[in-house]
């Protein structure tokens, strides 16, 4: 998708397996979290249980919603297999959509085993869970940032048209890999746009490489 500064987002929505996955861990960690109270609050009788079924409570139902919201959309869980919460539009999560995501578990995890939940995860092409589906949001993978491009460092050259985010992106990708390119290939490739380059040879693959520069903001 691409922000109203022309700015393009590439999500990918994870699958109901690396979900699964974190959801065991934040399970498997609230359940530590909770035994360790447990033993401790044994000992203050019946305000030990009134103490146990408040964190009960925050473990269950608040510890996503803080995590998500406070935490860039990651819980713990989430940060160990790479995911993250965000809004459809690629913004941070905010309260109210992650407060309605997490209340809707009580349908996705319907009749059992989060059966409903796995359905329309499966069904639907973002892998969204009804949670999901009604407040409005996404679990994306975090891509590792990279700390430059690896395309060749050449003086930028504008293209002749305008070509939307997807496009440049393979300009961009063609630009990197170039290095691992014959020369032969190189040219192949860059033959095969000739009203982009608007020549042949060498001389399109530079300017393929200068317009990489161009969209990836060198000068």
């Amino acid at each position: 998708m691409e922000t109203p500064e022309g700015i393009a987002l590439r999500l990918r929505p994870a699958g109901m397996m690396p979900r699964a996955a974190a959801w065991a861990i934040d399970f498997a960690l609230r359940l530590a979290v909770l035994w360790v109270f447990a033993i401790a609050l044994a000992l203050l009788g019946d305000l030990g249980v009134a103490v146990y079924l408040i964190v009960l409570f925050g473990l269950f139902w608040l510890y996503p919603i803080a995590f998500e919201v406070l935490h860039d959309g990651q819980t713990p869980g989430k940060r160990a297999v790479g995911l993250r919460v965000v809004n459809a539009n690629g913004t941070p999560v905010g309260w109210v959509p992650s407060i309605a995501r997490n209340l809707m578990r009580t349908v996705d995890m319907l009749p059992l085993l989060y059966c409903f939940g796995l359905v329309a995860g499966l069904i639907d092409r973002n892998s969204r869970r009804f949670g999901d589906m009604v407040a409005g949001t996404l679990v994306v993978h975090v891509d590792s940032p990279h700390g430059h491009s690896t395309a060749p460092d050449v003086p930028a050259v504008q293209a002749p048209l305008l070509l939307p985010a997807a496009e440049q992106g393979a300009i961009v990708a063609f630009a990197e890999r170039a290095r691992q390119l014959t020369p032969e290939r190189q040219q192949e490739l860059a033959n095969l746009l000739p009203q982009l380059t608007q020549a042949r040879g060498a001389v399109a693959v530079q300017r393929l490489l200068g317009m990489a520069s161009s969209f990836l903001g060198r000068q």
